[in-house]
């Protein structure tokens, strides 16, 4: 699946801005879908099958910010695999009927298992069928459970089916998988595991100016979202969009991330060298997606080891990239 590839049919709802519509035979499943990889695609598609069979209509429920960014003793240190902007559109990729983002805040995380069926569950889906895992927990303390939902659901009048163990084991070792390969510069395997290249987005601003002296000028990137998880330190082989300009075609270029020890060796920097492109991208958002790990960075004796290396890097990425 390609982060591009939209599908015109999902609607996206805000519950804390929006009404929600009257649902035909909800088929609900809740989740981050952090990422929306190769594992919650398999989800998506028994929740599609589900719908489908009964004529009715696939509804992913999401929270937004992450839970774990509210209740976490730590929230600085959540990185996440996509925005809520990505999520949305890699979600619409899969052809899903509905997507509804709800505001996930303390009161929200202290409600109790019954008031989240009854007060939100039931109150704003009146599902036909929820399907979650048999380990899924919500409600204060997380006291509600797979078990405590079935019952409610033989009172209320839905019915809820598990995700399997295996398909849920599966989910979770990916996204943990994909979350340290990416930290670890194994952009091959996140990728693999996606089902997509791993992208981001950040704005173009001013840097020293200093790679188009050796041949090499490099757009300087600040991120769009402090949240989302950047590849490791090192040089990749990349594919560039011009995100004001959707008209023009993809751009191939190789990205540096890392402190630059041969110049400074001090701030982190996200700077992509872009080929064959001539033009001014400052205040510019680029979206970038990350497809070949070239080289660790290293440190080198002098700008000209540095220019030198470069045209190599460049080699490889074309050769890759082509």
């Amino acid at each position: 699946m390609k982060p591009l590839d939209l599908h015109p049919i999902m609607q996206v709802h805000y519950l804390d801005q929006t009404s929600l519509p009257e649902f035909k035979k909800a088929v609900v499943t809740i989740g981050s879908f952090d990422g929306v990889h190769l594992g919650h695609q398999q989800i998506i598609q028994q929740l599609k099958a589900e719908a489908a069979a009964i004529g009715g209509e696939s509804i992913i429920i999401s929270f937004y910010p992450h839970p774990r960014s509210v209740i976490s003793q730590n929230p600085d240190n959540i990185k996440l695999l996509g925005t809520l902007e990505e999520k949305t559109r890699l979600l619409e990729a899969t052809g899903i009927d509905h997507l509804v983002i709800v505001p996930f805040d303390q009161a929200f995380a202290n409600q109790s298992a019954e008031a989240y069926i009854r007060h939100f569950l039931v109150a704003n889906f009146h599902p036909h069928t929820v399907i979650i895992g048999y380990d899924h927990k919500f409600g204060n303390n997380r006291t509600g459970d797979f078990q405590l939902l079935q019952s409610f659901g033989q009172q209320l009048g839905f019915e809820v089916k598990e995700i399997p163990e295996h398909l849920l084991h599966q989910i979770g070792v990916s996204s943990t998988k994909i979350r340290q390969a990416i930290s670890n510069s194994h952009i091959e395997t996140a990728n693999q595991f996606l089902g997509y290249p791993y992208f981001f987005e950040g704005r173009v601003v001013l840097g020293n100016q200093l790679g188009r002296t050796i041949g090499y000028p490099t757009a300087n990137l600040v991120l769009s979202d402090l949240e989302k998880l950047i590849p490791g330190n090192g040089v990749y082989a990349v594919n560039v969009l011009i995100k004001q300009d959707q008209d023009h075609p993809i751009l191939q270029g190789m990205m540096n991330i890392g402190v630059r020890p041969t110049v400074d060796g001090i701030n982190r920097v996200i700077e992509v060298n872009l080929f064959d492109f001539e033009g001014d991208l400052y205040g510019k958002t680029l979206e970038v997606r990350v497809l070949h790990f070239l080289r660790a960075e290293q440190k080198f004796n002098g700008l000209e080891a540095l220019k030198n290396q470069l045209a190599l890097d460049q080699t490889l990425a074309k050769r890759l990239l082509a």
